[in-house]
This record gives structure tokens, sequence and C-alpha cells, in this order.
């Protein structure tokens, strides 16, 4: 990894909601949780989630996929 990756990358964890967002999805393993999962277990509002979340993925640090039908 180089110094500008690992700079971004502690640079996010950096702040302690996206810690815990990150804590919590490496618990939960490679099936990961859903955003509500996510919400309900460290009781953020979505929009607060939703921008966090972006950080990790943008970083690199977690993947987001969607699931399920419409």
């Amino acid at each position: 990894m180089n110094r500008k990756i690992a700079a971004r990358c502690l640079a996010e964890l950096g702040n302690l909601t996206r810690l815990d967002i990150y804590r919590l999805l490496v618990r939960a393993g490679p099936p990961g949780l859903s955003i509500t999962d996510i919400q309900t277990r460290l009781d953020v509002p979505a929009s607060t989630l939703a921008f966090h979340l972006r950080g990790l993925v943008t970083a690199g640090l977690v993947a987001q996929e969607k699931n399920g039908a419409r």
C-alpha cells in the first residue's frame, strides 16, 4: 500500500462514526450487513450513515452492493 492510500484510509478511520461502522462490518465478516442493520445497531440517522459509508467506500475500506428485489 502506498503512502497516499494509507493516509486516506487512516483519515477516514480517524472519525469515530466511520470507525464504529468499519469495526461493525469487520465483525460481521464477508456476508456484511444491510444499511438498515448498521443504522439500527449504531443508532445513526440514514443521511449520516450514507455520508460516512461513501467515505469508507471511496477510500477502498468497504465495498457496497445493492441486494434484493424491487
